[in-house]
């Protein structure tokens, strides 16, 4: 009898499972709805009687699991950069000549829709989902795995198949139209608040608490890039893995194209902005990528995005409406944002209530009047951009915008540095946004990363007046009593909040120095700084040209970080920091780490290695002092050479009579020098 159940189990299972696979990934539907939903039922029913014979991946486990009550965080095992992006065809020429100049004339490359939806990665082990993860902020995400696992389209499990045994496989998650509007129409039909895009609508769901309550929302999602060790033992090219995560059982778009040529991208990208509106999804551009692996680890990566891809963005649409005021917002390092506040009107999808301004210049390069009619984009902005007045509306005798003279919040005098286009209030002991701002930014995630300490809870920190300085965070404990009398605020969180004040004490130099909010100074020259002075007293010892000839820091940096190192009040605050306990040296095993064995030589990676992947091998170069540059000149040191090196650089070096050395010789140099 058990032996006839299980067997009944397994056979629905499967059976299921393939209807779900041909209906998702082939856009096929072998089945009728009505008869699909009759054989889950019969599943579902038997689980429930028989929960020993019930498979992990069952096409019933679709449905939601428990509700989660906060996402963790997952750092990405490879960073979800950004594309850079271009609206015009000159500028997507001038990428092609980038990538020929580079890597010869032999390219292909491949054109995707790129699809306005949320970003995810997705991780398989032996062929089992175990994690999806949200982009977050490109280094780490939410962990929303249960969320994604009641998306039809994407498999629990795979079938037997040539893929590796752990791989990453990115995404986007998306919604349709008619499901969109369905599920809005009955959010209104509730009383509730209606989303303003399928976008919006799919990311809010994603982000749900409530796996069950996902499942409610039809989301979908196309998969188009994969990742894993030794990918390039795997594949020679981008098209060839993108077919074979097809056989994998994945939903991949069949709108896909292999290009030849500028002009074939081209034409590609014009019928698409044509036929867009055909599709049943929204897209906003188009995604171009160099085919070929070797080629685009020739081409390598920007700090932000990788060379080797780029995104043509369809023009945005444009509207008219009224500029009711504009308002003028302090940042925490004291700089003043004049921000268009506008007739509420709707653009690409949203009702846009503000725009942005950006300065003063651009204010006097609009000639913006008050009660001026607008045309305003939203081409790629988060915040829509106000690109011009039309002055046939313009009604007599109306006065320019004339920009504030004095800080909007603290009414000191703004002033504006020669050679900047942005207005500073210098008032930062005083300035209620500074001083809010800079305590935000100390503890925000890329900085100290204190947990159980947000934004709002800062604000209302300081409208009590526990926090002012920086250091007062560290005084917290100090005030237990007193805040146990506060609402929202009991004795686990305020035990959370101090043991997460305590623990950002062993963050190392180069967050402390990022975490101080010095105006220029961002995460990559915080930490080239403290690689480079090692500790911030010898740092405050250093004139500005010794800063400034710091790899990539530059005058204006320099300057800014001497004269902050000279303000009293900043040395006040530093001195009661450093007696809080904070990390104002780098440790002995980071000084060694960082080596000093390649110090002063600058080396150029190029083509393929059989024992390293071209970022553990840069990481190694650096880890021992090395500098990594992106080209090719008389300034570069050494050129290290694997297979497939594109011949343009090989012949570039040999030019210029540049060491061509392997991956190996690297070590030995390393070893020689040890």
């Amino acid at each position: 009898m058990f032996a006839d159940i299980q067997e009944k189990i397994t056979q629905l299972t499967k059976e299921l499972n393939e209807y779900n696979y041909q209906y998702y990934v082939l856009a096929h539907s072998a089945i009728s709805d009505y008869d699909f939903d009759i054989k889950l039922k019969e599943l579902e029913a038997l689980e429930k009687q028989y929960p020993q014979f019930k498979d992990p991946n069952s096409p019933t486990q679709k449905v939601g699991g428990d509700i989660t009550h906060k996402f963790n965080t997952v750092k990405h095992r490879w960073p979800m950069l950004s594309l850079g992006n271009t609206y015009n065809e000159q500028e997507l020429r001038d990428f092609d000549e980038r990538v020929r100049k580079i890597v010869g004339d032999q390219v292909q490359y491949v054109c995707e829709l790129k699809f306005d939806g949320l970003s995810i990665s997705i991780t398989y082990e032996q062929g089992k989902l175990v994690r999806a993860v949200t982009r977050g902020d490109g280094t780490q995400g939410d962990d929303v795995t249960n969320n994604v696992k009641t998306i039809r389209s994407i498999p629990h499990s795979l079938k037997k198949n040539s893929y590796p045994d752990i791989f990453e496989i990115r995404g986007e998650i998306f919604m349709h139209h008619a499901a969109f509007e369905r599920l809005n129409k009955k959010r209104e039909e509730n009383g509730e608040q209606i989303y303003a895009n399928p976008r919006n609508f799919a990311s809010g769901t994603v982000k749900l608490q409530d796996p069950k309550e996902v499942a409610k929302r039809p989301l979908d999602c196309f998969l188009y890039f994969l990742y894993t060790d030794r990918r390039n033992r795997l594949f020679d090219s981008h098209w060839d893995s993108i077919q074979a995560i097809k056989s994998w059982g994945f939903p991949i778009s069949e709108h896909t194209k292999l290009c030849q040529n500028i002009e074939e991208i081209w034409a590609f990208i014009n019928f698409w902005e044509e036929m867009r509106h055909q599709l049943t999804y929204d897209i906003d551009g188009i995604v171009i990528k160099v085919n070929d692996y070797a080629q685009q680890e020739e081409l390598g990566f920007t700090a932000k995005s990788p060379r080797w891809a780029i995104s043509y963005k369809y023009k945005a649409e444009r509207v008219e409406t009224l500029l009711k005021s504009i308002t003028y917002q302090v940042g925490r390092t004291g700089a003043v944002t004049p921000v268009a506040n506008l007739e509420p009107v709707l653009l690409a999808g949203t009702t846009v209530k503000r725009a942005s301004l950006h300065n003063a210049n651009e204010i006097a390069r609009l000639d913006l009047h008050v009660n001026d009619t607008v045309y305003v984009e939203k081409g790629g902005e988060i915040i829509p951009k106000i690109i011009g007045v039309n002055n046939e509306k313009r009604a007599v005798g109306t006065s320019p915008f004339v920009y504030p003279t004095l800080c909007p919040e603290c009414h000191e005098p703004l002033v504006r540095q020669e050679g900047e286009a942005v207005h500073y209030c210098l008032n930062e002991a005083g300035c209620k946004p500074q001083i809010v701002g800079k305590l935000q930014h100390f503890i925000g995630r890329k900085m100290m990363d204190i947990q159980g300490l947000g934004n709002e809870t800062i604000e209302t920190f300081y409208s009590l007046g526990l926090l002012h300085n920086i250091s007062d965070i560290y005084s917290l404990k100090e005030h237990r009593e007193e805040l146990k009398t506060l609402d929202r605020f009991g004795e686990k969180s305020i035990e959370n909040m101090l043991t997460g004040i305590e623990n950002s004490k062993s963050k190392p130099f180069e967050k402390v120095l990022f975490a101080l909010g010095i105006r220029h100074v961002g995460e990559t020259i915080a930490k080239k700084l403290a690689l480079h002075f090692k500790s911030l007293d010898n740092l405050a010892q250093a004139n500005v040209d010794e800063i400034a000839d710091v790899p990539d820091i530059g005058i204006r940096i320099a300057e800014s970080v001497y004269h902050y190192l000279r303000d009293e009040r900043h040395v006040q605050e530093l001195n009661r920091l450093k007696l809080a306990g904070l990390r104002f040296e780098m440790e002995e095993q980071e000084v060694v780490a960082a080596g000093s064995n390649l110090t002063g030589k600058t080396f150029l990676i190029s083509g393929v290695f059989a024992d390293f992947s071209r970022e553990e091998l840069a990481q190694l170069i650096e880890s021992h002092g090395g500098k990594m540059v992106s080209s090719i000149s008389a300034k570069l040191n050494y050129l290290v050479a694997g297979d497939k090196m594109g011949p343009s650089k090989l012949a570039k070096a040999e030019k210029l009579k540049i060491p061509i050395i392997s991956d190996k010789e690297i070590l030995e140099m390393i070893i020689q020098n040890t």
